[in-house]
């Protein structure tokens, strides 16, 4: 079998840009990857091109190989562009492979341990600014059959925190727990933005909430920083989307700087790379907690990751997607009480829709962390898609 040509597609979402990839063979089987990397999708296609200039000819079954070369004959390693294409390149061989062996991707990486996952919304907070607002969507949420629940509530802040912007976290907070009740998780999302004093303080006036963890409470590229954040929380300490390779995660993991491990299968290095990394995490006793909040493709993938990864902790999942999420793929997904259901199908179990992907071309869309829009990331007619 051999790797004859390889497609890029990027499709706007309103919050960004999906980036797919499908790998074509001369056998006729074609696999599928995402690299979605928001507001750097060009740069990404960019990169996935320049991997095609290697891939083009090879054995798509040799995934360890291209995965090694690729790496080491890029130079210039890692960094968010070239592993998100490697990621996604790298997932469309595994599905290549399931797909040769009639088998799901879990079957080639030891076989299934769960049947289903536990897993927590994200998004479902999309156009809220107050309070209220948040308890009554989280409320919707809860009853969707969602057991946990994560958001960012620290609005425009960035490094420091102002007593007023403090007070509005805060009550925010207590808002959705008194909303959903003891009985519900709750994962309180920072996105890299404090300084080590304003987070430590953040840490304890959160803990009355009892989330289940802090994320990313300081910028991703100093694990020192966020080692001392750690040593000064009772709260766990979650991070990791923004770590790339098991080098990245094996510093973490040394200086013993998180609670939990979130790498991002779109960007650490695809299937089998965040499968190593969760194996370092559980030799420490560390739960995996893939971070998951792009496109179908990467969610089909990190079930598979799922449905084999012992220390596998929590699924992210958004709550609520554009109305064309359906119109791309042929996900289907099995969500009850909840857990979503492991996928059998053959590969990754999921499928482009390339007739309908030319309807939602790119769209530039920047980031919103700190402009006062940090829930707009969903249009009105956003709606459930499972």
């Amino acid at each position: 079998m051999k790797i004859i040509d390889i497609k890029s597609y990027t499709v706007y979402c309103y919050r960004t840009n999906w980036v797919f990839v499908q790998v074509m063979t001369d056998e006729g089987i074609s696999g599928v990857g995402e690299a979605t990397l928001e507001y750097k999708e060009q740069a990404v296609v960019g990169a996935i091109a320049e991997l095609k200039r290697y891939l083009i000819g090879k054995d798509p079954t040799q995934i360890e190989l291209h995965y090694h070369n690729i790496y080491r004959d890029a130079y210039w390693r890692g960094g968010a562009v070239l592993m998100s294409a490697l990621s996604a390149v790298e997932a469309a061989m595994w599905d290549i492979n399931g797909k040769a062996l009639g088998v799901p991707v879990y079957r080639l990486l030891g076989g299934k341990y769960r049947d289903k996952v536990k897993v927590y919304a994200n998004g479902w907070f999309a156009g809220a600014t107050e309070p209220e607002q948040f308890a009554a969507a989280a409320r919707r949420a809860v009853n969707r059959g969602f057991k946990g629940l994560k958001w960012d509530p620290f609005g425009q802040a960035y490094m420091n925190i102002s007593s007023e912007q403090m007070e509005k976290a805060l009550a925010c907070m207590a808002a959705v727990r008194s909303a959903v009740g003891l009985g519900i998780d709750l994962f309180i999302e920072g996105h890299g933005r404090f300084n080590v004093p304003t987070a430590i303080r953040i840490a304890r006036e959160i803990e009355s909430f009892q989330p289940v963890w802090f994320e990313e409470p300081v910028p991703p590229d100093n694990l020192d920083a966020l080692l001392q954040v750690k040593m000064k929380s009772n709260v766990p300490i979650a991070g990791g989307e923004r770590l790339y390779t098991r080098q990245g995660f094996r510093e973490a993991l040394d200086k013993k700087a998180l609670d939990y491990v979130q790498p991002d299968v779109s960007h650490a290095g695809g299937v089998l790379e965040c499968r190593k990394i969760a194996a370092m995490a559980e030799s420490c006793y560390i739960p995996f907690a893939p971070h998951n909040p792009s496109g179908p493709v990467a969610n089909a993938t990190t079930l598979q990751l799922a449905a084999c990864t012992p220390n596998f902790f929590y699924l992210e999942i958004m709550e609520n997607d554009v109305p064309w999420r359906k119109a791309v793929t042929d996900e289907r997904l099995s969500f009850e009480d909840g857990y979503m259901a492991i996928s059998d199908a053959p590969g990754l179990g999921i499928e482009l829709r390339e007739e309908q992907i030319g309807d939602y071309p790119y769209a530039p869309r920047d980031l919103r962390h700190y402009s006062g829009a940090l829930t707009d990331i969903r249009p009105p007619e956003s709606e459930p898609y499972f």
